[in-house]
């Protein structure tokens, strides 16, 4: 028997690899003679590095960058002969602020500016950058001033030949525009600073708009309405403004890579998972992405929280589960050693695969 392993990552819990390893654990135990092949994912947030790490190789190049602060910080990504990598968390990341430093006032992108600008020099045509995670909201200023603090000879974008032959792809699940009550300040920015008031939203959504009116006279075209150009405070708009980006599903565009149809053709079963799986799983996240690339084999649902378990099934997962018990509180069911443990007991007593 052949199961596929592929969960993502239970946020602030654990990674997609180790969420992995606990299903395999309690599939050793249930069924020692299963043959398991475990397919780190992410769509386009945490974990997105390792993924592609796991899955096609390469280097991992480490180097230093500005952190949302502009503070020194370590950061990396990944470079496979002319192809790289990038996370925007590593360098733009809301988890390099604590709850009191984060002010998408004042937090930048320049440092995933830099990582794309050491990209570059090192000889990548085709970047494809994951949009997740970020604790920005300037609309990519802040990345594109790293670029052009590279790359521009004389001070200005036109005259940056260095980016010209170089493909982006930006990996995103968010279909927002820029701008508006649907766009990067009002919806994602309460999520970035504890107490964000209506005045600071104003002010965002204000200065991106002022951004893309002021980018649109210059290039004669306007991306800040396009699907995805709201993503990671912006920084989608700035990629396909200013890039030409190409936008796709983050776990679309993982499991293309990776041959994912490929890897589960002859598979008796595959397990996926998130950390709160509901009606928004129906709308693109990567247990959807992992469904409909499943071809005829089962797919069985796992998370930590669960609402419209019928509606998961009507969809076509062919079993769907919480790995919690009743009356858990949140704060034990985030402790790792925990969701560990009730991941692989999950498992260990499903029907489905002992």
């Amino acid at each position: 028997m052949k199961i596929v392993v592929a969960i993502d990552s239970f946020k602030g819990c654990l990674t997609s690899k180790e969420a992995n390893q606990a299903a395999a654990e309690g599939i050793r135990s249930s069924q020692p003679d299963a043959e398991i092949v475990q397919v780190p994912v992410s769509d386009g947030g945490e974990g997105f590095l390792e993924a592609f790490y796991a899955a096609i190789g390469g280097k991992l190049v480490e180097m230093a960058v500005r952190d949302p602060l502009m503070r020194p910080v370590a950061g990396k990504y990944l470079l496979r002969d002319k192809l790289a990598v990038i996370e925007i968390a590593q360098a733009s990341g809301l988890t390099l602020l604590t709850e009191e430093e984060r002010n998408p006032m004042v937090a930048t992108s320049y440092g995933t500016g830099q990582l794309v600008a050491d990209a570059v020099r090192r000889g990548a045509e085709h970047i494809i950058v994951g949009l997740g995670g970020s604790a920005t909201s300037d609309a990519g200023i802040g990345m594109l001033r790293a670029l052009k603090d590279t790359f521009a000879k004389n001070g200005t974008w036109d005259d940056i030949e260095d980016l010209k032959h170089v493909r982006f792809t930006i990996a995103s699940d968010v279909k927002n525009p820029l701008c508006g009550e649907n766009g990067a300040a009002f919806v994602f920015a309460p999520q970035k600073v504890k107490g964000a008031t209506k005045d600071m939203l104003q002010q965002l959504d204000a200065r991106a708009h002022k951004f893309a009116e002021v980018s649109a006279k210059h290039f004669g075209y306007d991306r800040s309405e396009a699907a995805g150009a709201g993503a990671a405070g912006g920084l989608g708009y700035a990629f396909l403004q200013y890039l030409n980006a190409e936008c796709r599903p983050g776990i679309e565009l993982l499991l293309d890579t990776i041959h994912f149809r490929k890897i589960v053709k002859d598979a008796d079963l595959i397990i996926t998972g998130e950390g709160s799986a509901d009606r928004q799983t129906l709308m693109g996240k990567l247990p959807m992405g992992i469904l409909q690339q499943s071809g005829d084999v089962p797919v069985c649902l796992i998370a930590g929280r669960i609402s419209n378990k019928e509606e998961l099934q009507k969809a076509g997962f062919a079993h769907v589960e919480c790995i919690n018990p009743v009356g858990i509180s949140l704060e034990e069911a985030m402790r790792k050693e925990v969701a560990t443990r009730n991941i692989t007991d999950t498992i260990r007593t499903w029907n489905k695969v002992g």
